[in-house]
Parts: structure tokens; C-alpha cells; sequence
């Protein structure tokens, strides 16, 4: 792929009044959608292939491993960073989400990225500060596991991620599978609503000691870090035994009985599902890809975790804290 920075986009006019614009390492920070849009614009009329990481910002090894494939697979990477509040159904979790976006630019210049889009909430939803008045649901996807158990979630990433791909472009879009929920409502979204993305899953990125990487991670004691280990092991237990032949049912008894033996760890789901619309599976079904599910509270943290019984996660690489 061709080498961009900042310097050799092409803008095709100047940022609205108000709006930053300027480059870091090479990284050129927008903060106005019309002036993201352009800019991803122009870059496709010059005949360069556009892809994007929507984040939420405190990026750590695996959000960067989003961004380098995608500089591998595309000519300019663009990295969308906001904390969407209509995602949060806790004012107390939106507010101690970590806003570090100085080190964020540091991790999107290292990986290979060339834009950053920095929006504020009134940028994303001036007629609402407080959320947008015209929302995407796609209930049939949402309704389960963290749709449960977080009213509304699912609501807010569908219309922020539309929010965001419309503003993007056509492009090739990069999240990952640790937020499986989220990443298969992400392509019901953008298949039915004819979105011009081609959304992309990409592999968990774990810490050596198996966990999950999660920007959520540094608010663990040590004691709590090491009680959330029990979540990739009962993974690892349950792939193993429907590996073996077990049933979906005795899979999710194994992994239940896995973390109700850590007392720090206060379990909300292990589940087999079926990968294509999340249900709980009954049986194994030839040409069904299946997927275990996890999600527990450690301490003041809600962790969740998946894997694919087929396919292992990468070795873990060394890794930015988080």
C-alpha cells in the first residue's frame, strides 16, 4: 500500500470555522464531520482505498492490531475516536471511561493510521447533545446476552456506527471479535441498511496470561486481574470439551461451574450460540459455526469474552497496559 501522511492528504477545503485541524506525527486530527467526510472524499476520488477502526479512544495493542491490518489492506487508514454516551446506561461508567487522546495519537502514528477523527458529542449530535433523535435499532441481535443485561446499549453503537460509516464512506471497516455481540449486530446494520463498508471481524488480542485486552482492564486490582482469568479458561474448557463431542448444554454447565469458583468474579452468561444470529444452540449443526459467550463482573468491571471453538486466538504479543 502507498505511504500517506497528513502532509499529502488531500483536503479539498479548508475545515468549517471552529474546527481543528492539525497533524501529529504525520496524523492529521479532524473534528467536524464535514471535514472528515471531505477529506475521506477527496482521498477516493485521488483512486486510494479508504479503511477505519471506530474506537472509542484509550487504544492499547488491540486496537492497534486493527489499524495495522488495516494499513496492510488499505491505502489510508482512518481511526474515529469518541466516547459515545448513548452507549453508556451509567452516567458513573461514561464518566471515569478513560479520555486519553494525546497517547492515542502516539498508537495510530506508530500503526501505520493517517487520520484521526475526534469529534465532540455536540459535533456528533447537535440537534441532542444528550443522544440522537433518530435512532437504528436491530432488536433480533440486541435483545440477548449484553442487550439484557445493558437496556439501550445496543441502540446507541447501532446509530453511532452508522453515524460514523456514513460520514466514513465507502470503505473497508475493522473491529474486533471480542465484542462479538457487537460485531455481528455491525454487519446486520450495515447489510440491511445497505451501509457502502465492508465490515471486517478481526481476532481477539490477549495479554500472555490469556485475558482479553480491554481498555476496562487497568480499573482491576491485582487480585481481581487474576480472579478474571477464569473467563478465558472456561473458554478454553468448553472448546475443548465441544471439541470432544459434548453437547451445547453440557458446555455451558462446564463453564458455569468453571467461574462459580472464583469468588471474585460474579458470572452474567457462558453460552453456546449459534454465530449467525446469537441464539442459544440446542445442537451442533453441520455448517453452523458456533461460539461460546462470557460475561462476568470483577470487581467494579464488567468483562466479556468469546472465542470460536474452531479457531484459537493468535499467541498473545506483548502489549500497551489497558
Amino acid at each position: 500500500m502507498s505511504t500517506v501522511t497528513a502532509d499529502v492528504l488531500e483536503t479539498p477545503a479548508p475545515a468549517p470555522s471552529g474546527a481543528a485541524s492539525r497533524s501529529h506525527r504525520g496524523v492529521a486530527l479532524l473534528d467536524t464531520v464535514d471535514a472528515y467526510a471531505r477529506t475521506l472524499e477527496a482521498v477516493r476520488r485521488s483512486g486510494r482505498t479508504v479503511g477505519v477502526v471506530p474506537t472509542m479512544g484509550a487504544l492499547h495493542s488491540g486496537h492497534r492490531s486493527l489499524i495495522e491490518r488495516a494499513a496492510r489492506e488499505c491505502d489510508v487508514v482512518a481511526v474515529t475516536i469518541f466516547v459515545n454516551p448513548t452507549q453508556f446506561g451509567d452516567p458513573t461508567d461514561l464518566a471515569r471511561y478513560p479520555r486519553t487522546l494525546e497517547a492515542d495519537l502516539g498508537v495510530v502514528a506508530g500503526a501505520g493510521g493517517h487520520v484521526v477523527f475526534a469529534p465532540s458529542v455536540a459535533e456528533m449530535y447537535p440537534e441532542s447533545p444528550g443522544g440522537a433523535t433518530t435512532t437504528v435499532s436491530a432488536p433480533a441481535l440486541a435483545a440477548r446476552w449484553e442487550g439484557a443485561s445493558r437496556p439501550g446499549h445496543f441502540d446507541g453503537v447501532a446509530t453511532v456506527v452508522v453515524k460514523l460509516l456514513s460520514a466514513t464512506g465507502r470503505c473497508r471497516a475493522y473491529f474486533g471479535e471480542k465484542d462479538f455481540q457487537q460485531l455481528a449486530l455491525v454487519r446486520r446494520v450495515a447489510r440491511d441498511l445497505a451501509l457502502p463498508a465492508e465490515v471486517v471481524g478481526c481476532a481477539t488480542v490477549r495479554h500472555a496470561d490469556g485475558l482479553a485486552l480491554s481498555s476496562r482492564n487497568v480499573r482491576l486490582s491485582p487480585s481481581q486481574r487474576r480472579a478474571s482469568l477464569v473467563l478465558s479458561a472456561a473458554l478454553r474448557s468448553g472448546a475443548a470439551l465441544l471439541a470432544a463431542g459434548g453437547s451445547p448444554s453440557a458446555v455451558d454447565e462446564l463453564m458455569r461451574r468453571a467461574v462459580s469458583r472464583e469468588p471474585e468474579v460474579v458470572l452474567d452468561y457462558a453460552v453456546v450460540v449459534h454465530a449467525d444470529d446469537l441464539e442459544p444452540a440446542r445442537a451442533c449443526a453441520p455448517g453452523r459455526p458456533l461460539r461460546l459467550l462470557i460475561a462476568a463482573t470483577v470487581g467494579p468491571v464488567r468483562l466479556i469474552d468469546n472465542c470460536d471453538p474452531h479457531r484459537p486466538d493468535p499467541v498473545p504479543v506483548p502489549a500497551l497496559e489497558g
